[in-house]
């Protein structure tokens, strides 16, 4: 089970979805283009060190939940290595698991640090479909 909001996750799902039905992605490889966009984007606010740090901590969040994932390292330009092990090794499912775990921590501490405004408009810059409908992505933590 996640530590991750359900909308957080919900949010996740999305993002591979879109990505899976965009640019035919899956998996680890759908997590791993999210991610670089998202890195891409942030490099920019927080620069290379800021995203790396921040991708490190959800990796190892996520680490925590799916084991497979410890062949995973973040590189010193803030991209990820080790992703087309865990394809290797992990059936279709596992992959796709791995993946959302991934984006939903990542996604879930943009949202600490940032805040959701932005970090929403971040998401919708890369894929506007993948809209939350004007719901909040922490809705269980709002009055």
């Amino acid at each position: 089970m996640s530590t991750t909001s359900p909308a957080t996750q919900g949010l996740a799902r999305r993002l591979l979805a879109f990505e899976a039905a965009h640019d035919n992605a899956t998996g680890v490889d759908g997590a791993a283009r999210v991610i670089e966009e998202l890195r891409l984007q942030l490099i920019k606010l927080a620069g290379i060190e800021g995203f790396r740090a921040l991708l490190s901590r959800a990796l190892t969040l996520a680490k925590a939940e799916v084991p497979s994932l410890n062949m995973v390292q973040v590189s010193a330009d803030g991209s990820l290595e080790g992703f087309e092990g865990i394809e290797q090794s992990q059936e279709a499912a596992a992959t796709e698991h791995a993946g959302e775990i991934l984006v939903a921590h990542l996604l879930e501490l943009l949202v600490t640090f940032l805040g959701e405004p932005l970090t929403l408009r971040l998401v919708r810059d890369k894929s506007p479909d993948a809209s939350m409908d004007g719901s909040d992505v922490r809705t269980e933590e709002k009055p």
